[in-house]
């Protein structure tokens, strides 16, 4: 039995503690946005938050989260509100296929937590574990900057190019 809490609500997950987290998520409790992509932690689109963190939740054992927070994308809002980082997403229409868009939100998500004025290379940093194989790359920066500014933040340098 491992206790967590995942979206602001806590559970209690029985269980084999090697399983994949992303296995839970899925198959236990219906939480569909993480994705199945490589299953070695190296794509990206499985990509969670555990305790503010982006995590690839494909190689995190179960083990591995006890008392700890994990929030996902569902967790981030929804269709009818989505959140900052949901919404900027929406605005530069980052998506394409949407495959790794989950991943990649949770990793924005993460950054601007830690840092509401990131720098070019702090985003670039920050996104490149998760690989788009759509090429959105740029307006996936383009929505990471929105999200910053919606959030308070925004560009550290003004003369920076805005992408």
């Amino acid at each position: 039995m491992i206790e967590l809490t995942i979206n602001g609500t806590r559970r209690r997950i029985e269980g084999d503690p090697a399983e994949p987290l992303l296995y839970v998520l899925r198959d236990d409790l219906g939480l569909h946005a993480a994705k199945f992509g490589c299953g070695l932690g190296q794509c990206g689109s499985c990509t969670v938050l555990v305790d503010g963190r982006p995590v690839q939740s494909c190689i995190t054992p179960m083990a591995a989260l006890e008392g700890r927070e994990v929030m996902t994308v569902e967790g981030l809002g929804d269709a009818k509100a989505p959140g900052p980082v949901q919404q900027a997403f929406i605005d530069e229409q980052a998506a394409q296929c949407g495959y790794c868009i989950p991943g990649m939100i949770a990793r924005a998500e993460a950054l601007l937590r830690a840092d509401l004025r990131p720098s070019e290379a702090a985003m670039r940093t920050a996104m490149r574990p998760s690989l788009c194989r759509c090429g959105t790359h740029m307006r996936i920066l383009r929505a990471v900057r929105r999200a910053a500014v919606a959030m308070g933040g925004g560009i550290v340098d003004p003369a920076e190019p805005v992408l």
